[in-house]
């Protein structure tokens, strides 16, 4: 049934999320309709649910939150040609412009014109239906669930951090913050081949799930001193990429304090103010690069591939699912309780939970 009526979560104002009843979209003649297996619910998401904005994006009117999914292929418009009905797909959120510069270059993240799932006004995918411009749809292998699916968008954050941090199965990684990036981020090194991967978190819980996922030892940044704790882990040799995911203050000022020199920084998380205190002599000194990331480009082929050739397990950072029906509580269990919950799904039909 692709015509009438479907469910979709619409978010009418900070803390006031409902289902309700809207039309299902028709696809145009470059796109395909999707019928949403799953969907993760992300930090941004939360974040809007709760203030109602973020930076300058701002919900003004009711609004479809939700951008991690993954679904089948129901209906496609006169031009497609990529995908077929009756695909599994996962589903890159970001439909940039295709002809600006950085479009052109192959830095597509950074596309002035990118219309993003769930970025205000743009509705997102809490919903049994959505449509897409197909060449954002990437099939996936018949091994793979379409909750590995879903989480190959926070999974591609992790692939841009190692590609922006030029890692290689020489280096030794350092990553910071345990959330869903960060216990991603580590699953991106071990398949780019890393053998040496550490973390820190200040949540048990989360170094806990970590060591389950394969890191290689964990740290408490509250109780332990990280410098030394790496100096001690690693036989003297140090850290020669760090991967900040926390968007903490302190741990972002200490990452250039950890790092070797002629060592490489990723940031990732974003912190709650715009100035942070960073020691620039030591990134002179020591010869540090230092990089910037916003979303991804250009990964969900690599990391479909990798996956599927790797004995990770994404999947260990579900902690819940929800049906859609249940949204609010969803969505409550991730503002209120980040000590034990990493990452929530969601399912339109309650029969997939």
């Amino acid at each position: 049934m692709t015509t009438g009526l479907m469910n979709a979560a619409v978010m009418a104002k900070p803390l006031d999320i409902e289902v309700k009843q809207i039309n299902i979209p028709e696809p145009k003649e470059d796109e395909a309709l999707i019928k949403v297996y799953c969907i993760g619910v992300c930090g941004s998401d939360v974040h809007y649910y709760e203030h109602g904005k973020i930076g300058r994006y701002v919900v003004k009117e009711p609004i479809i939150l939700g951008h991690e999914l993954a679904g089948e292929v129901v209906k496609v418009g006169d031009s497609v040609t990529n995908v077929s009905v009756g695909d599994r797909v996962a589903v890159e959120p970001g439909v940039t412009c295709g002809r600006c510069d950085y479009c052109k270059s192959g830095r597509y993240n950074l596309c002035p014109d990118v219309v993003f799932l769930a970025t205000p006004p743009v509705d997102g995918a809490w919903a049994e239906y959505i449509t897409i411009r197909s060449d954002m749809l990437f099939k996936l292998p018949d091994t793979m669930s379409f909750e590995e699916g879903a989480l190959l968008e926070p999974l591609s954050v992790g692939f841009h951090a190692m590609n922006r941090g030029k890692v290689t199965q020489a280096d030794r990684v350092f990553i910071s913050g345990l959330g869903p990036i960060g216990l991603l981020a580590i699953q991106a090194a071990k398949m780019f081949g890393v053998t040496e991967i550490y973390a820190s978190d200040v949540v048990p819980f989360r170094r806990e799930l970590a060591l389950e996922m394969g890191v290689t030892d964990v740290i408490d940044p509250l109780n332990e001193n990280v410098k030394e704790r790496l100096e001690e882990l690693t036989g003297g040799k140090g850290i020669t990429v760090v991967v900040e995911s926390s968007g903490n203050q302190r741990a972002i000022s200490d990452t250039v304090k950890v790092v070797n020199r002629g060592g490489r920084i990723v940031f990732v998380g974003m912190p709650t103010t715009n100035e942070i205190p960073l020691d620039v002599n030591q990134f002179i000194d020591g010869e540090i690069d230092v990089y910037g990331l916003f979303r991804y480009a250009n990964t969900y082929p690599a990391a479909i591939q990798a996956l599927g050739k790797s004995d990770c397990n994404i999947e260990k950072i579900i902690t819940h699912k929800y049906a859609l029906s249940d949204i609010q509580e969803a969505v409550e269990m991730a503002r209120t309780q980040k000590d034990t919950s990493i990452k929530i799904m969601i399912y339109p039909d309650k029969n997939n939970v």
